[in-house]
């Protein structure tokens, strides 16, 4: 197996734009090493983007925040400005693994894998967050939710990789949460995961809500009629329940060694639900 250290973005897609080779980009590595070590995959050549300065940093500016798909969850729980705006999105990159894997693990390395469980890509999604793709045809913008395909898929084209992660600055009494249900106390995959960004008028009734769950269907999903359920009330009662059973029905589970099918459709209303709550908390406290 070869191994490439790129020090540019430009050299990187080269390298994974070659055809002749089975090429993996590695972000942090710690989904890639792991499945080389099973046999699930046998790269001929590993192309490591962790030397690639754009990739590795978080800017702040007056439009929010840039993060490199390379930067480490340690480093993003770290950054107090962003933990400040996007606490969901911070919480979920840090649930990543243990904290050794944390000092390697990147977002975009958590997007890229395509798992349906990935725990930051909800939060993501549920944030508005865009990332910026660059390829042999130059860069290009799109939604997180637009990324993931299926189980190990991607809409990335041949030669792409992903380049940062933008998170607008969060609009007046606008909160986000990030919650997932796993078997253990720590250290596991989720059963549920669900991420919810809203905003409240100075009534303390929701004007925005964006719900996105995760390890209940192929792929990470927004559930756009749980988010609407709430839009023009207070974030409470019939107004929650509306969103919960929204949540439940877009799900579409399979049963596994975590959950049944039938008890992650239960919980994936109840952890949306949740989740709004402690969303709402925050964003009643944000003036």
């Amino acid at each position: 197996m070869q191994y490439w250290s790129p020090g540019s973005i430009e050299e990187a897609v080269g390298l994974l734009s070659e055809t002749g080779a089975t090429t993996r980009a590695l972000a942090g590595g710690t989904d890639l090493l792991a499945q080389i070590r099973i046999g699930g995959q046998a790269p001929e050549r590993v192309i490591d983007l962790k030397r690639i300065p754009e990739l590795g940093r978080i800017d702040v500016d007056a439009q929010g925040f840039r993060i490199g798909a390379a930067v480490c969850s340690a480093e993003i729980g770290e950054h107090e400005e962003l933990r400040a705006a996007w606490p969901g999105v911070v919480e979920a990159a840090e649930l990543i693994g243990s904290t050794q894997i944390q000092g390697r693990a990147s977002l975009g390395g958590n997007l890229c894998n395509a798992s349906p469980a990935a725990d930051s890509v909800p939060a993501l999604i549920a944030a508005g967050a865009t990332c910026t793709l660059a390829g042999p045809d130059g860069r290009r913008e799109v939604r997180v939710e637009d990324v993931v395909l299926g189980p190990g898929q991607t809409s990335l084209a041949l030669g792409e990789i992903v380049v940062d992660f933008r998170l607008p600055r969060p609009q007046y009494r606008t909160g986000d949460a990030y919650l997932r249900l796993i078997p253990r106390s720590e250290m596991d995959i989720a059963v549920v995961g669900a991420g919810v960004c809203l905003s409240l008028d100075r009534d303390g009734h929701c004007t925005a809500c964006r719900v996105a769950l995760g390890a209940v269907a192929p792929r990470p999903i927004l559930v756009a009629g749980a988010g609407e359920a709430l839009v023009g009330h207070a974030v409470e009662g019939d107004a929650l329940a509306a969103l919960s059973a929204a949540a439940s029905a877009a799900t579409d589970p399979i049963d596994d060694m975590r959950g049944t099918r039938d008890y992650r459709i239960r919980v994936a209303g109840v952890m949306a639900r949740r989740a709004a709550v402690i969303a709402a908390e925050r964003a009643a406290s944000r003036v």
